[in-house]
C-alpha cells in the first residue's frame, strides 16, 4: 500500500529504442533550436525528484544527466527502459516505492503529470498509465518498483513484450489528461514525435505551448 503523501519519485527518460521512422537518434533531433531530450527534461525536472536518461552508455547527455544502459541485451523495445528504471531506483534511490518513465519523443509534456499520475497511484493503490483523445500512453507512467521481478519474468519470455499485454496482468489505472486548446486546433500533450512529419506537426504548435 502506498503511503498517506502524494509521490515525488524519480523519473528516467526512456531513448533506448531504434528510431528507425525518424532516421536518427530521436535523443538529439531539433525542436525549435532544441533536442526533443532538452524539451523533456525542462518540463520533468521540476516534477520529480531525480532524474536518469536510459540510452546506450556512450550517449552524451547534457547537463550530468546519468545515463543508464538496458539491464537486458537484444533491444527488448520499452519494457527493457521500464524494467531498467525500476532496477536503477532500487539501488540509487532505495526509499523510492515508483519510478515515472517517459519517451524522449514527447515534447509537450504536461507540467502536472507527476501530480496527476500521483494522486491515481496513490488512491488506487495501482500502476498509473496516461491517457488523453480515448488513447493511453503506456510508456508514460508511474510504474511500483516492486513489479521489477515481475517484469523480469515477462521480459525473458519468449513472447514479444508488448507493454499493453505485461499491464493486462496487473492492476492499472488510466489518468486522463485534456487536449491543449490552441490558435491552430487541440494539441495532444502526449504527441509522439516519431517521424519528420510528427516533427513539422510538432513545430507549428511550439510558439503556443507553455
Amino acid at each position: 500500500m502506498i503511503g498517506q503523501e502524494p509521490l515525488n519519485p524519480p523519473a528516467m527518460i526512456l531513448a533506448g529504442g531504434l528510431s528507425r521512422r525518424m532516421g536518427t537518434d530521436k535523443a538529439t533531433v531539433m525542436l525549435g533550436g532544441r533536442s526533443l531530450l532538452d524539451h523533456v527534461i525542462e518540463r520533468l525536472r521540476p516534477q520529480v525528484s531525480a532524474l536518469a536518461l536510459n540510452a546506450p552508455a556512450a550517449f552524451a547527455a547534457p547537463d550530468g544527466l546519468p545515463v543508464i544502459a538496458d539491464v537486458v541485451p537484444g533491444h527488448r523495445g520499452p519494457l527493457a527502459g521500464i524494467l531498467t528504471a525500476m532496477r536503477h531506483v532500487a539501488d540509487h534511490h532505495p526509499h523510492a516505492s515508483h519510478v515515472l518513465t517517459v519517451p524522449i519523443d514527447s515534447p509537450f509534456l504536461p507540467r502536472d503529470l507527476m501530480e496527476q499520475l500521483s494522486n491515481d497511484a496513490h488512491a488506487n493503490d495501482a500502476i498509473a498509465i496516461a491517457a488523453s483523445a480515448q488513447a493511453m500512453h503506456p510508456v508514460c507512467g508511474l510504474w511500483p518498483v516492486s513489479l521489477a521481478d515481475a517484469l523480469q519474468v515477462f521480459l525473458d519470455s519468449p513472447e514479444e513484450p508488448r507493454v499493453k499485454t505485461f499491464l493486462e496482468g496487473h492492476h492499472t489505472t488510466l489518468v486522463d489528461f485534456a487536449l491543449i486548446e490552441t490558435s491552430k486546433g487541440p494539441l495532444d500533450p502526449f504527441l509522439n514525435v516519431n517521424t519528420p512529419d510528427d516533427l513539422a506537426t510538432a513545430e507549428t504548435f511550439l510558439s503556443e505551448v507553455r
